[in-house]
């Protein structure tokens, strides 16, 4: 056989397989030129004895039977001796038609919802990325991968205009919070659990510690004095005065403090629901959150703090694509190998990434196997028949020189019990 010029003989054992197909090639021809010589010798040695006929027939047919077969097997390829002969050259002559039909075919016995759904079935996907995720090398590929990828995902992000985009929707989600039920709700909760109470105590340290102090002490005296008559000024009456009140102001706070069923803490707990209850349902205090919201969301340092911590990401992500900090890399490496452990020990979160993967692949081959055929189709029509051709012939070209031996044989066999019947019938 003699391969074309533009075909490249490289899977592993083309080269073998092409010299052991000439070589089979060339021992069929050499039966075929070896059957008819020894029919033209025994033809002319047959009135020698009668022998020789049954050896002429046997070659004679064999040799008719070889070049049929030889025929068979060339016409099925390409044109025998060149010559234009009708029904010959099939592969070629059909080339559209064949791919048409091996797409149809694998569209219909390949991509058919039944089996494609069993095969995936059987596939542990779940199984398969936990421990793809648990090995550290692919981990640390992955997390490399990641971060080459992030730069250009945050050129991307700014470039199309998505921050400005997130940056109004987050603007316009927040203005639309009603922030007053939900300060209600979580003060009443506060309350529920007794946490107010610890505030209060908070507060009278804080209060006591600040009546305690000299300066806060003198600017009171100060006060009373400029209150007090004069008569009672020259008994220095104010710092009695400070005195006395300081010091019961201090043992109000310390049986306040020392007491959990002290009434000033019951007092305390209405007065509080009493602010929640109105929070929650006075509209004057919702338009004051909202109010506070706005101004809140208007300042121009929220807008510039947004900008700074965006630009301190971006260049902390740069750094670590480009491998000037490991920190952001580590941690993702160890994310993703705590993923996969948590994975392999979720036998239900297995079974869920399963069947989400097989209902997605099934309708992903579902919507595109029209598509797959076609492309099958497409390239089996763009193929070099040629190439096609030698490629088929060195993987199956050996076995079909083989019908070129049975051939001869068949075809020998039938002619030398066709030959018996004739010599017995002319014996009768």
């Amino acid at each position: 056989m003699t391969v074309p010029a533009t075909f490249v003989i490289d899977a592993p054992g083309d080269a073998a397989r092409a010299a052991e197909l000439r070589r089979v090639k060339l021992l069929a021809t050499l039966v075929l030129a070896a059957t008819f010589a020894l029919f033209l010798a025994a033809k002319a040695l047959q009135p020698m004895h009668p022998a020789f006929g049954f050896a002429a027939a046997f070659c004679e047919a064999a040799t008719i039977g070889g070049l049929a077969d030889w025929y068979a097997v060339v016409a099925l390829f390409r044109r025998p001796l060149g010559l234009p002969i009708p029904h010959t050259a099939i592969i070629q002559g059909n080339q559209h038609r064949i791919a048409d039909k091996l797409g149809e075919f694998i569209e219909q016995h390949f991509l058919e919802a039944a089996p494609v759904d069993a095969k995936l079935r059987q596939i542990d996907f779940g199984s398969f990325i936990a421990d793809w995720l648990r090995d550290r090398k692919r981990s640390e590929d992955l997390a490399r991968f990641a971060l080459r990828l992030l730069p250009e995902a945050v050129a991307a992000t700014e470039n199309s205009g998505l921050m400005t985009f997130v940056s109004r929707r987050i603007t316009s989600q927040l203005m639309s919070i009603d922030l007053a039920p939900l300060a209600a709700g979580t003060l009443r909760a506060f309350v529920k659990e007794g946490r107010h109470q610890g505030l209060l105590d908070d507060i009278l340290r804080a209060v006591h510690a600040s009546l305690t102090q000299a300066e806060t002490m003198a600017m009171i005296r100060e006060k009373i004095r400029d209150e007090l008559p004069t008569l009672l000024k020259l008994y220095r009456a104010d710092r009695f005065l400070v005195n006395k009140i300081v010091a019961s102001a201090s043992a109000f706070f310390e049986e306040v403090r020392n007491d959990p069923a002290h009434p000033f803490r019951g007092e305390f707990d209405r007065m509080v629901l009493s602010f929640v209850d109105r929070l929650g349902t006075d509209p004057s205090y919702a338009d004051r959150i909202d109010g506070l919201k706005r101004d809140l969301l208007a300042r121009p340092e929220l807008a510039d703090l947004a900008r700074h911590i965006w630009a301190n990401a971006r260049s902390f992500f740069e750094r670590s694509a480009s491998g000037e900090t490991q920190v952001l890399q580590q941690h993702l490496v160890r994310m993703f190998m705590a993923a996969g452990e948590a994975l392999a020990g979720d036998a239900e979160m297995r079974a869920e990434i399963n069947q989400g993967l097989v209902a997605v692949l099934r309708t992903v081959v579902a919507e595109q196997k029209s598509g797959v055929s076609t492309f099958i189709s497409d390239q089996v029509k763009s193929w070099d028949m040629g190439q096609l051709i030698s490629l088929i012939e060195i993987n199956i070209g050996r076995d079909l020189q083989y019908i070129r031996f049975n051939g001869s044989l068949i075809g020998g066999l039938a002619g030398l019990v066709l030959y018996t019947l004739e010599y017995l019938l002319r014996l009768l």
